[in-house]
């Protein structure tokens, strides 16, 4: 996270930057996995006017400044190496959380075809492929794909986010022979494109689809 060689040999993250990782701590929507204020309050504002098409989900870090600057550099600066962290400590953390869900099989959330090619890779695939070597889940990248080239979704409205992935997300078979499904992603903010992945898969014969997410933005 700081660019500096890690020590010891064979870590992935130094010590000091160890101490930044802003993990999740409890209380947490019980919908989409946002910290908040009271263990009362149950949801996060966003999930108390939405209602989503996925079933759950549960999210590693807060999505600050820290977050922001490593996250930017696993996606757009070929830093495909952090996956290892990142998809490790989410096995670690959600453990039981993956267990309970019962699910069949991990889906990465899908980039375009032209950001795939410009990219070279989906920073969501390899954060999936990094949790399997902890977790007996198989990966499926082939399922959902994206078929449409969408306008970034931080430079828009929760109701423009929402129109933007109409439509965008399609499954490759005319049947999802699989029930329970944990979507993987890295950043959520509206749960806009968890929702619109969740419709496509549910759409396709799916009955439960989970979200299992890098970083979260705040629910207060």
């Amino acid at each position: 996270m700081c660019d500096d060689i890690v020590m010891p040999k064979g870590e992935l993250v130094c010590e000091h930057c160890r101490c930044k990782l802003p993990y999740i701590k409890e209380p947490v929507c019980k919908s989409c996995g946002k910290e908040i204020r009271r263990r009362e309050q149950e949801y996060c504002f966003d999930c108390m006017k939405v209602s989503h098409h996925y079933t759950e989900g549960r999210a590693l870090f807060a999505y600050n400044e820290v977050m922001q600057r490593s996250v930017s550099a696993f996606k757009y600066k070929n830093r495909q190496e952090y996956a290892r962290l990142y998809g490790r400590e989410l096995a670690k953390v959600f453990c039981r959380q993956i267990k309970r869900w019962d699910a069949e099989v991990l889906i990465p959330v899908p980039v375009h075809k032209s950001r795939y090619r410009k990219r070279g890779y989906n920073q969501a695939e390899l954060l999936a492929y990094s949790i399997t070597e902890y977790i007996d889940l198989p990966v499926d990248s082939k399922l959902l794909v994206r078929t449409k080239k969408t306008t970034a979704q931080k430079s828009l409205s929760t109701k423009e986010r929402v129109k933007n992935l109409q439509d965008a997300f399609q499954v490759t078979k005319s049947v999802v022979q699989y029930k329970k499904i944990i979507l993987v992603d890295d950043i959520y903010t509206t749960g806009s494109t968890a929702d619109a992945c969740a419709g496509a898969l549910k759409e396709g014969g799916a009955e439960q689809v989970y979200l299992l997410c890098l970083c979260i933005g705040s629910g207060f």
